[in-house]
């Protein structure tokens, strides 16, 4: 497995680096067993920066804590990106630091741990994972814990 990971912190705040993430995309995909070249751009970006994209994007006139644009939109596509060994380029994903650092104290747990569940939700989504229906927030949220688990990073910590 190669990760090849664009980041950038729009942000003045302090937080975790590109190396922090990339190891967190590497549990998410050997959790999966999914052993491929893959490319995932990351931002982190202010309150006003995410409501900008949400409000232009998904026509959404409020902030939000992570926003994803997959680029494997159609899994003939993907599949055809895998047999010829090319690499996968997921999609990216916005993160809003401010809401994180709310969520965390809203949840009652760590900026760590609020930040890694929403690099993890977005690295869902960009891998086809959806939670719009029961079933499918069920299989989604199930793996996003089973992933802090392995990360360390329990609810409530």
């Amino acid at each position: 497995m190669e990760i090849e990971m664009t980041f950038t912190n729009e942000t003045n705040e302090e937080t975790y680096d590109e190396e922090y993430f990339t190891h967190i995309a590497e549990v998410i995909f050997e959790h999966l067993h999914l052993d491929d070249y893959f490319i995932v751009e990351l931002n982190l970006v202010s309150l006003e920066k995410i409501h900008e994209i949400n409000r232009d994007y998904r026509n959404v006139d409020r902030p939000t804590d992570v926003i994803s644009f997959a680029f494997e939109d159609d899994e003939k596509e993907a599949e055809i990106v895998r047999e010829a060994g090319m690499p996968r380029d997921l999609g990216e994903i916005f993160i809003c630091v401010d809401r994180a650092k709310e969520q965390a104290k809203e949840y009652g747990h760590s900026y760590q741990r609020e930040i890694s569940f929403l690099f993890t939700h977005g690295i869902l989504h960009l891998l086809g994972y959806d939670h719009m229906e029961p079933e499918d927030e069920k299989v989604m949220f199930g793996i996003q814990d089973e992933i802090m688990d392995k990360l360390g990073l329990k609810r409530g910590e």
